[in-house]
């Protein structure tokens, strides 16, 4: 059995087309959170970068909010501490920080990522973590904040890519990018999911 098998088989369950290209899995991903089903996806994307002969991880890089759960997994099984960037940047980071903005899908309008230079360090190997992969864009705003921080990006992850949607553009990166599941179609007759692993 494929590893996230489990994940497949809940966003066929319980995910709900929207419409405009937005998949609700509030359920058990970005609202409410499923413990068990969270920490796999950590074991799984370890256990994907490990096979790809990605070693050495000293930092998870992801955005604030819905990134936290699945970069805090896989944290926990690489050993690796994990910082986020803020969306909203709070007094106590200063103003020397490391920014980068992107268009929010889910919420309308340019979104501000700041992350303070303190957690992330020109001597850091970096996986990014988040739980969309579908334009590209946030993890495109996070990849310029690892690159002006000097850390060497390793690969991506994502716990849900949309493969119809234009995030191949990232593959220019030129680092391993790994789906835990893939959304291939979604339409009001219903989504079509394969495990990316």
């Amino acid at each position: 059995m494929k590893l996230m098998e489990a994940l497949v088989q809940r966003i066929l369950q319980e995910g709900r087309y929207l419409g405009n290209g937005i998949l609700k899995v509030d359920s058990f991903i970005n609202h409410q959170l499923n413990p068990e089903l969270t920490l796999a996806m950590g074991q799984a994307f370890a256990a994907g970068f490990r096979g790809l002969g990605v070693s050495n991880v000293s930092k998870i890089v992801t955005a604030e909010v819905s990134g936290i759960a699945p970069a805090l997994a896989t944290g926990i099984a690489l050993k690796a501490p994990v910082v986020y960037a803020r969306k909203k940047k709070p007094i106590t980071m200063g103003d020397n920080v490391y920014q980068s903005s992107a268009p929010s899908h889910t919420k309308g309008g340019i979104v501000s990522l700041s992350l303070s230079p303190q957690y992330l360090k020109s001597s850091d190997r970096v996986l990014l973590i988040d739980d969309f992969l579908a334009s590209g864009q946030t993890i495109k705003a996070l990849t310029d904040i690892i690159a002006q921080s000097g850390a060497e990006l390793l690969g991506i992850g994502t716990i849900i890519e949309k493969s119809f949607e234009g995030g191949a553009t990232l593959r220019s990166l030129n680092v391993p990018i790994l789906s835990l599941a893939i959304i291939d179609s979604m339409d009001d007759s219903g989504i079509k999911v394969r495990s990316g692993l």
